[in-house]
């Protein structure tokens, strides 16, 4: 076995996987503090790396795209103190480091460990059920279901429409950006319904608006690291899904315009029994297509009492 401990962390070598444990000196910070130890299988490994510098070095990992969910759902925007696959070394370890290095080179030579994008996650990201206080409201997720519970500063819309539920099956993708202290970062679930929103993450009731707490609002990537584990890899996201997508926001468009002219079809507007969800995002979409241009200022007040009375 090879390893090296450090005040940051520990990584372990077996021959077969590598085990990250969080180093528990005050200095390392929360979030990996609360993601906690983690096992990457030697088959999740692309590369690795010791760069030396004058005062510490630094081990650096590199895993197979498509191998992580955390990776996935952050898209490399976690802050280097914070990302699990890099580790401070002092300067009298650099040897230790440079072995660690080596064994795990050799290793992916001997097992020939390929190089492309893998087609399923390798690693399980956190355990549920997790839950994350954020700035905005509280967030968590039981493997089923995300609910986000607002808190008294999120904006009046949001608390007007109570808790948000999500089912983790109607969750298209999940968007993520930290804060970071000179801007706002956001945590958003994007779904069938909310796909073409356009709504800042400050209104938007599937969005958290990240502007409190750096360290408290970068445990939300917890939250979304553990529902992209569960849904599908992105390897089955195709050209022609992402042509339908286009397809349905231009129909969308069209049947909008034709509503407001009058030659709208009955099917066009919801019936008394959707979800009141559907009215709010039928009312969020008259609006941006108002505040484009696409409809005039009589055509949107017609067309919204139209919904409206649909309901």
């Amino acid at each position: 076995m090879a390893e090296i401990i450090q005040r940051d962390g520990t990584w372990a070598f077996d021959g077969t996987s590598v085990r990250i444990t969080p180093g528990l000196h005050r200095s390392v910070p929360l979030f990996r503090q609360t993601y906690g130890e983690i096992t990457v299988p030697l088959e999740a490994v692309a590369g690795i790396v010791y760069e030396p510098e004058r005062k510490r070095g630094r081990l650096r990992m590199r895993l197979r795209e498509g191998a992580d969910p955390l990776l996935h759902a952050t898209g490399g925007r976690l802050p280097d103190r914070a990302d699990p696959y890099r580790l401070t070394v002092d300067v009298d370890r650099s040897g230790v480091a440079e072995y660690l290095a080596e064994e795990i080179r050799h290793a992916l030579l001997l097992d020939q460990v390929p190089g492309e994008p893998t087609k399923a996650y390798l690693l399980p990201g956190p355990p549920v059920p997790v839950s994350v206080r954020s700035s905005d409201g509280t967030v968590s997720f039981d493997g089923i279901q995300v609910r986000v519970d607002w808190a008294d500063t999120s904006d009046r819309v949001k608390r007007a429409t109570g808790p948000r539920v999500i089912n983790v099956g109607d969750v298209m993708r999940v968007e993520w950006l930290p804060n970071s202290g000179l801007e706002d970062g956001f945590l958003r679930f994007v779904t069938r319904e909310t796909v073409f929103s356009k709504l800042p993450a400050e209104k938007d009731p599937y969005a958290l608006d990240l502007w409190g707490n750096v360290s408290r609002d970068l445990l939300t990537a917890l939250v979304a690291t553990a529902v992209t584990a569960r849904l599908p890899h992105p390897s089955t996201h195709s050209g022609a899904e992402r042509q339908h997508e286009r397809d349905q926001e231009r129909a969308q468009v069209r049947e909008y315009g034709d509503l407001a002219r009058g030659r709208g079809r009955a099917a066009s507007v919801p019936p008394p029994s959707d979800h009141h969800d559907v009215l709010l995002r039928r009312l969020r979409e008259l609006g941006e297509l108002h505040r484009d241009g696409v409809l005039t200022d009589e055509e949107f007040a017609r067309t919204k009492a139209v919904v409206l009375r649909g309901f």
